[in-house]
């Protein structure tokens, strides 16, 4: 029901755009371009253990991090398209286009119920869903698969270093018994909104390959915005 209204909200009130604040449009020119510079190659340091390859559209600062803030916690829906586009480059970057093995599955990172409830949607899959649209416009097989789930609480990762968020995830998502087999379908990219320590797509590929299902090696990953010094690291 939230969701609803904050879609109609945004259909009748005066919009700004999410990157800039310019009025009367929800994503302008310019800032749409900043999600256009290209997908790289992203590594956060310290690297935790079992990250898989990720791929990142843009860095988190100035007007990327405004519009996934604004698409996050106030709902500007309507930013989806965008980043999800943003997202979709990214995971051509790393996956490319899919074979004869199947379609490209993104998996999204679940965002912890709570947030979820007091959002009135979940970013990550809202994204995915976008990015999986224009992957498949641009003649790319690829669709959403909710595989993962989480299986305990989790602590607010907002203020938490490398080590205590790794610590919080540690062990906190599982694949879902009716996605397992299902993971087997295609190649499996994990998707998120954000980098920044890579400690939660560490703990989504721990979980998809204890069920038995993928390698770190074999997992690629793609977000639509990695931390600045993320991607200095990997110029050097």
């Amino acid at each position: 029901m939230r969701s609803w209204w904050r879609e109609i909200v945004g259909l009748v009130l005066p919009v700004a755009c999410g990157g800039c604040g310019s009025p009367r449009t929800e994503l302008c020119e310019e800032c749409a371009r900043v999600l256009e510079a290209g997908p790289r190659r992203v590594r956060p340091a310290p690297e935790p253990a079992g990250l898989p390859v990720v791929h990142a559209a843009a860095a988190y600062e100035n007007a990327v991090r405004a519009m996934l803030l604004a698409h996050k916690e106030r709902g500007a829906l309507g930013l989806a398209g965008a980043l999800g586009g943003a997202l979709a480059a990214a995971v051509r970057a790393g996956a490319g286009h899919a074979g004869d093995e199947g379609p490209l599955l993104l998996v999204p990172v679940p965002s912890a119920r709570r947030a979820t409830a007091r959002r009135g949607h979940d970013p990550a899959r809202r994204i995915a869903a976008a990015a999986a649209a224009e992957l498949r416009r641009g003649g790319t097989r690829a669709r959403v698969l909710v595989a993962l789930r989480q299986r305990r609480a989790v602590a607010d990762q907002a203020g938490l270093g490398a080590r205590d968020r790794r610590a919080n995830l540690a062990g906190a998502l599982v694949v879902a018994d009716g996605a397992r087999r299902l993971l087997d379908g295609g190649g499996v990219v994990l998707v998120d909104d954000l980098l920044t320590t890579g400690s939660t797509l560490a703990e989504a590929a721990r979980a998809v390959g204890a069920a038995g299902r993928a390698t770190a090696e074999s997992l690629r990953a793609a977000v639509v915005a990695a931390s600045p010094s993320a991607f200095e690291i990997n110029r050097n």
